[in-house]
């Protein structure tokens, strides 16, 4: 059952749990819970507990970031159109760390960040669509960093003058500013799994396992380590056949 109204302890908790995590708008209490926002991210966070020793509650009103946050909804009627539930704060804060990088990052606030940063900007000639191009690859790399948490999902590596922010199907080959800045046609590699995937020598199935070209050598295939599969949506597989089937030109071309 949970506190209503919240406790001086319990309030101040879901304050500072907000708070840390991005959600710094306090947008009041109804029956128990506790609404925040953001000036970054999309939707609205509703925090309760059941006293100050928890647990802890999380609802959510943002569908994208619910269908990709993985944690099991809880049995609970509440706000938002899902409800969470978790044992310690340690928890709760995993999760709205989690809920901020998707919500700055899904579906259209990197595109809508772009078009703020360019509205104006002349694009007659080369070298002045080249400077959108590069405000549009910054905000695409910053959202991936949002997105994968700031390390390559592959090798865990965290280091960002390691990371790139490789586009699935490419810049040039989008249809759209919209295609080109969706978190979904992007994964955040290193520099040396960037390479490769660039140039078509590894790609990934369905399950985010690699794929390597026979064109590349034993000694490179063996530099190339990683820890576990790329965790990947749906939004990411269809656009990973794409790029299997340039890889397949790839290969034909190999020894």
């Amino acid at each position: 059952m949970l506190e209503s109204p919240q406790s001086f302890v319990v309030r101040e908790e879901c304050q500072k749990a907000a708070s840390q995590n991005g959600f710094r708008r306090i947008l009041g209490e109804e029956a128990g819970w506790a609404a925040f926002g953001s000036t970054t991210a999309k939707g609205t966070i509703y925090l309760a507990a059941s006293g100050p020793s928890g647990p802890w509650y999380l609802a959510l009103d943002h569908l994208g970031v619910i269908r990709e946050l993985d944690v099991p909804e809880a049995d609970i009627s509440g706000p938002g159109r899902a409800r969470f539930i978790f044992g310690t704060l340690g928890a709760l804060y995993a999760a709205l760390h989690r809920t901020y990088g998707l919500g700055v990052s899904l579906p259209d606030a990197p595109l809508q960040e772009f078009e703020r940063r360019v509205a104006g900007l002349p694009r007659t000639t080369e070298a002045e669509r080249l400077v959108v191009q590069r405000i549009g690859q910054d905000v695409f790399r910053d959202r991936l960093m949002n997105y994968w948490q700031g390390r390559c999902p592959l090798t865990g590596i965290s280091d960002p003058a390691l990371l790139r922010a490789s586009h699935i199907i490419p810049w040039a080959d989008c249809e759209s500013d919209a295609e080109r800045l969706d978190v979904h046609n992007g994964l955040l590699l290193s520099a040396l799994w960037d390479a490769a995937f660039d140039r078509a020598l590894v790609t990934f199935d369905d399950e985010g396992k690699p794929k390597f070209s026979p064109s590349l050598s034993e000694q490179a295939r063996n530099e190339l380590r990683w820890n576990s599969p790329i965790s990947l949506t749906d939004e990411h597989r269809w656009r990973l056949v794409r790029h299997r089937e340039h890889a397949r030109l790839s290969y034909s071309a190999g020894p």
